[in-house]
């Protein structure tokens, strides 16, 4: 099971996630996700897993040397943690923060892992790059876009989710795995030449 990190340290201003100021409108970009959300998802962490306690007032875009932001939805779809070996090594050569990609680019993502993993299938970021270009959609925010005069490779991947964007919470650095490769802060141009 997970903990929870006490509220006197999470108040703390060295320890207070700050905002970048990158979102369009940060007003409607509040996190609304709960506790008793977060509590849910402790089954998708490692064991003593440190999650933050809510903040209404914590924006998506922001950073903190002590916690990093994780999005609710991967988790809901089907995600654990630490992310398949193409996930990661996607946000690790991109340089994307995990808020940064919209749920039709993790759902992408998700359904590749799963073909990976079901099929055996030979697949790597390369491949995927002759499928899609990956594109910002505004307030520094990316989805995948399907090459041009190619059939679309993953159907119904572009449902629209309400809410996704207030729907995150954020996980102690030091108490999860794989902690050099986690995101430290938002970028604005993204890293990977392939996917461009």
């Amino acid at each position: 099971m997970g903990t929870r990190s006490s509220s006197s340290k999470s108040h703390d201003t060295n320890n207070t996630p700050q905002s970048q100021n990158l979102l369009k409108n940060p007003s409607i970009k509040l996190c609304n996700f709960t506790d008793p959300e977060i509590d849910c998802l402790y089954t998708y962490f490692p064991l003593g897993t440190i999650f933050r306690p809510f903040d209404s007032s914590t924006k998506s875009d922001s950073v903190s040397p002590i916690w990093v932001c994780f999005p609710a939805m991967p988790f809901q779809i089907g995600y654990t943690y630490p992310f398949p070996d193409l996930t990661q090594r996607f946000f690790t050569l991109t340089g994307l923060s995990y808020s940064h990609a919209m749920p039709m680019l993790w759902r992408v993502l998700y359904t590749v892992e799963q073909i990976i993993s079901n099929e055996g299938l030979d697949f790597n970021l390369s491949k995927l790059s002759h499928l899609y270009s990956l594109i910002s959609h505004g307030s520094h925010q990316f989805l995948f876009k399907a090459k041009p005069h190619q059939p679309l490779p993953i159907l119904n991947t572009t449902k629209n989710d309400t809410s996704w964007k207030n729907q995150f919470f954020f996980v102690r650095r030091d108490s999860i795995l794989l902690v050099d490769s986690l995101p430290k802060n938002w970028i604005l141009k993204v890293g990977y030449k392939i996917l461009r």
